[in-house]
């Protein structure tokens, strides 16, 4: 009777002594592979459409995990997931810093979270495209020539219906983050699908004519060029729509740096000469009454808002006075103008 006793105590015993350890084996596979003092941190990319399973065995190989096998059964199967003490885990496509300090909870967590490595870049106005893209390559995210190659794309110009050849004019200004590697087109594509969304914000914009909307699209790059005072923008902004309306050019250094920094490949220049008033260029409004055929950078809301809606005044002229504090006077005719001095600023 004990024998058979014993016999029943020990059927039941070493099942329950074997699930223990593979219980006890399980858990330690998902525990960290290093401690926090001895961690390491891959960037591991996870493209739409992972597999899990993959996305183990890119783990193991890194030495980030111990056992890719275990750490798969924990997602595939819930209830061991659960004795891990992990969520459910849902890939979400990014650039994901992973510590070899970390569980495979933690791993789960953040990979389902989408908050991937993201690098945050900020576009100040005013920028051209060439200088949006020096940023971006030294940033690390794509190369300059990439992306100005994709800012003449006619695909993604047409996309929006932009009159120009190229998105000069309509890369929003803007904190944004991107991954690494991201490509050029879709860079671009989320800059001017951010900038159809501020314009959204301006009713007067959205009403306009598609050449009018042009226009006031080119007339804020210059503005944004010229203002430094939020509050003198739409003055400005007056100044050229009365000259406009008179045929009278609109004597603009902002469009000659253009010429000079963006046209000619010089570098950025202190101060305007007369010399380079006389450049023959489209873009120069001290040589043609006429809109230049582009915009000369990409414009922020102050301009874009300055151009749609300028103050009503009878000015005709303006003229920086304090390049300290980018104080401008603003003046009805040219005899007062004159007696304001020579200064030609140029803004960086």
């Amino acid at each position: 009777m004990k024998k058979n006793t014993h016999i029943v105590i020990i059927s039941i015993f070493v099942p329950v002594l074997i699930v223990c350890l593979l219980i006890c084996i399980f858990l330690y596979e998902t525990t960290p592979i290093t401690s926090k003092k001895n961690e390491r941190t891959e960037r591991i990319e996870v493209p739409s459409g992972m597999k899990i399973r993959t996305f183990a065995d890119i783990l193991e190989k890194k030495q980030l995990i111990r056992n890719g096998q275990i750490f798969y059964l924990a997602a595939r199967y819930p209830i061991l997931g659960k004795i891990a003490g992990c969520r459910t885990i849902r890939l979400e496509s990014g650039i994901y810093k992973i510590k070899s300090s970390m569980n495979t909870a933690e791993i789960f967590k953040l990979v389902s979270s989408g908050k991937g490595d993201y690098i945050r870049v900020s576009f100040p106005e005013g920028l051209t495209v060439s200088k949006t893209a020096q940023r971006l390559e030294a940033a690390g995210i794509c190369s300059a020539a990439d992306f100005i190659s994709a800012a003449k794309d006619s695909t993604l110009i047409s996309k929006y219906n932009i009159g120009e050849k190229t998105l000069e004019g309509y890369l929003f200004p803007d904190t944004y983050f991107f991954t690494s590697g991201l490509d050029a087109h879709d860079i671009a594509d989320i800059m001017v699908k951010n900038f159809f969304k501020h314009v959204d914000k301006i009713p007067t914009l959205e009403a306009l004519s598609q050449k009018d909307f042009k226009q006031t699209v080119i007339l804020a790059s210059i503005i944004e060029r010229e203002y430094r005072i939020d509050s003198e923008a739409p003055l400005i902004a007056s100044v050229f729509r009365n000259r406009m309306k008179k045929n009278i050019g609109l004597y603009s250094c902002a469009t000659i740096e253009y010429i000079l920094t963006e046209i000619e490949g010089k570098p950025h220049p202190d101060v305007i000469t007369y010399k380079d008033l006389e450049t023959n260029s489209p873009y120069n409004t001290y040589k043609w009454a006429a809109i230049p055929p582009g915009p000369i950078s990409n414009p922020g809301m102050t301009a874009l808002l300055a151009a749609a809606e300028p103050a009503q005044t009878n000015y005709y002229y303006f003229r920086l006075i304090d390049p300290d504090t980018g104080r401008h006077v603003f003046t009805t005719d040219f005899s007062e103008h004159i007696k304001e001095g020579t200064l030609y600023h140029t803004k960086k």
